[in-house]
């Protein structure tokens, strides 16, 4: 994750993250000590300039990167859950997502860094699923597991939810730090309970994209989740955040890992691992925004390209921010680049 022209950061299963200076690769700038078990996650907060990281521990730290040395840099632990596996900000840092391998979903609403959220210190909005038929959270059974990850033991409460007295939850306003916690509707029973491995942002802040499969490893899915903002329809029963729009089924192989998916730059295409390559998949089939083919029920994903150049199977995928070009890693090891031909 890049913070500015030249310092950028990165994270390691060896639970450390590093920062680097573009003018100086063959050492880095210093070594941040502060997670437990393998890190996953880097964002970055324009708004404050402070480096947000999560891991398998659970822990999402904040690391002030202006006050640097050479032993590292002040931090703190800002949130905890229990079976995270994904964090993100939306692209205006007003919101964090954290997505867990027990089928919930938690969005932090008005966010502000600076405060520190210990169990109790912050309100819930509302607890339920993301179909608008339902005002009460189904909780079921999950999957405990996380796709290379340390084992966990099953629980389908967060343990803030647990924790957080019944008298602190809120319905209607959003203070700062506010927590919504969904359990994201995805196709298949609904009793059977979903991990989700994979979460990315739509680039203009419009909804988010989820990689799901089931707790019993059978089925996978691609979902894509509109952010509905506004007033709560009734004050007993708000507004969930989120709306499932589009899904569509992946290939269940590669059972156990977990599968990058992105959007494009433009957010109009999505690519997604697929077998022993890549799907490109897209709203409606002339690439449309999303904002321009919203359907009233979720509708299937479109396929607008399928790309198998790998031996093995595919586990990320990525677009240039810059250049018309894909990338796709596979289990072996082996990276293969895309351009299109006109």
């Amino acid at each position: 994750r890049f913070l500015d022209n030249r310092l950028f950061a990165t994270c390691s299963d060896d639970t450390t993250i590093a920062l680097w200076d573009l003018r100086k690769l063959n050492t880095k700038v210093c070594t941040l000590h502060g997670h437990t078990s393998w890190v996953k996650n880097i964002e970055y907060d324009t708004n404050t300039r402070l480096l947000v990281t999560s891991g398998f521990d659970g822990n999402v730290i904040i690391w002030d990167t202006n006050r640097c040395t050479e032993d590292g840099c002040p931090h703190k632990k800002f949130f905890h859950t229990r079976f995270l596996m994904r964090m993100r900000l939306t692209p205006d840092c007003s919101k964090m997502l954290i997505s867990t391998s027990s089928g919930y979903l938690l969005i932090l609403h008005d966010l502000d860094l600076n405060k520190s959220l210990e169990v109790g210190s912050y309100p819930i909005l509302r607890a339920r699923r993301t179909t608008s038929s339902s005002d009460i959270m189904s909780s079921g059974s999950s999957a405990a597991r996380a796709a290379g990850s340390p084992c966990h033991q099953n629980d389908t409460t967060p343990l803030s939810e647990k924790q957080l007295p019944r008298s602190s939850q809120r319905e209607g306003g959003s203070p700062r730090n506010s927590l919504e916690v969904l359990t994201p509707e995805v196709p298949g029973e609904r009793d059977r309970g979903n991990c989700i491995t994979s979460l990315q942002l739509h680039p203009k802040g419009w909804a988010t994209l989820l990689r799901c499969s089931s707790n019993t490893d059978d089925q996978e899915w691609t979902c894509v989740y509109e952010f509905q903002e506004g007033a709560p329809v009734r004050p007993v029963s708000p507004r969930c955040s989120l709306r499932l729009t589009h899904c569509i089924e992946e290939a269940n192989v590669g059972r156990g890992y977990i599968k990058e998916l992105c959007f494009s730059p433009d957010g109009r295409m999505i690519s997604s691992p697929h077998g022993f390559g890549i799907r490109l998949l897209g709203f409606d089939a002339h690439c449309s925004e999303l904002v321009d083919c919203l359907p009233k029920e979720a509708s299937p994903l479109k396929e607008i390209r399928s790309l198998y150049s790998h031996n093995d199977v595919v586990l990320t995928t990525k677009f240039s921010p810059t250049h018309c070009q894909i990338a796709s890693g596979c289990l072996s090891g082996r990276v293969s680049l895309y351009q299109p031909k006109f």
